[in-house]
């Protein structure tokens, strides 16, 4: 009994800090890494992190639930009637769509490279460096304030964002981070890159939650890790949903650079503990 509650609470801990970690700009993989490397604690079947990662998409899904309608709206109101007044979304739509084809390419890639550069030791150094290294990238952009809207988004942002997004595939590197620094970089608002960063993660963790169906059924240890399981997900989509929420607020007032100085805490930390 005892260890089937230490299980159920390592599980909820693991889907809190998934959830907390994956609106915000600090890497959520990175920091599974960690607690699994430190705490001793982990998870050796793929399935957990699909199931967290899927609570975090439930959360975005919530967020965004009326953007996403007005594009779906907007989108199919132009390819039938070609409504000008729709075709802002529609271009947005498009856009989405191309920015996500570089980390799909490249999740299918070199998933498995990946994978295997992570683990241990190894890992643990990947995530530090890498940690710093987002920690670099939002102190350089801390301070921009760009004018673009979600209209005046072009075909080279969204290609200039969608390959940021795959660099984040490295442990340590912020999705999120990397996304809205390329997107502030390129003269968005704090709002527009949030807004165009989220949405992105939509298609591209939906897409790997649906090939990774069968993965999740054929588990051998999802009947005896249901209860864990389930509690972790729900955790996803709670810490997920106030996380992107109280981030959202930091974006309004301009607070970056306090995610760069927790990178570079942890990630200095971990290079000398590690």
């Amino acid at each position: 009994m005892e260890a089937d509650l230490l299980t159920l609470l390592k599980y909820i801990f693991l889907g809190l800090l998934q959830g907390v970690t994956e609106p915000i700009p600090i890497s959520s993989s990175g920091h599974l890494v960690l607690a699994q490397y430190f705490l001793g604690i982990e998870t050796k079947k793929l399935t957990f992190e699909l199931l967290v990662n899927a609570g975090s998409l439930i959360a975005v899904l919530i967020i965004y639930r009326n953007d996403i309608a007005r594009l779906i709206k907007n989108g199919l109101s132009y390819l039938m009637t070609r409504n000008e007044a729709a075709k802002a979304d529609f271009r947005f739509i498009i856009y989405l769509i191309i920015a996500t084809i570089p980390a799909g390419v490249l999740g299918l890639l070199f998933n498995d490279v990946i994978s295997n550069s992570v683990k241990g030791v190894n890992g643990v150094y990947v995530t530090a460096i890498t940690l710093l290294i987002t920690g670099i990238a939002l102190f350089l952009i801390r301070n921009l304030r760009g004018r673009k809207q979600d209209k005046d988004i072009s075909l080279k942002d969204a290609i200039i964002v969608g390959l940021a997004q795959s660099v984040a595939l490295i442990p340590g590197i912020s999705r999120s981070g990397a996304t809205i620094v390329a997107a502030m970089g390129l003269g968005m608002k704090p709002a527009t890159a949030l807004r165009f960063s989220f949405l992105l993660y939509i298609p591209v963790s939906l897409g790997g939650t649906l090939l990774s169906v069968t993965d999740i059924a054929s588990d051998p240890d999802l009947s005896t890790l249901f209860i864990p399981y389930a509690a972790a997900f729900i955790a996803s989509i709670v810490a997920s949903y106030f996380a992107l929420r109280w981030f959202m607020g930091i974006m309004e007032r301009g607070n970056l650079v306090y995610f760069s100085i927790y990178c570079f805490i942890v990630g200095i930390a971990v290079l000398i503990f590690a």
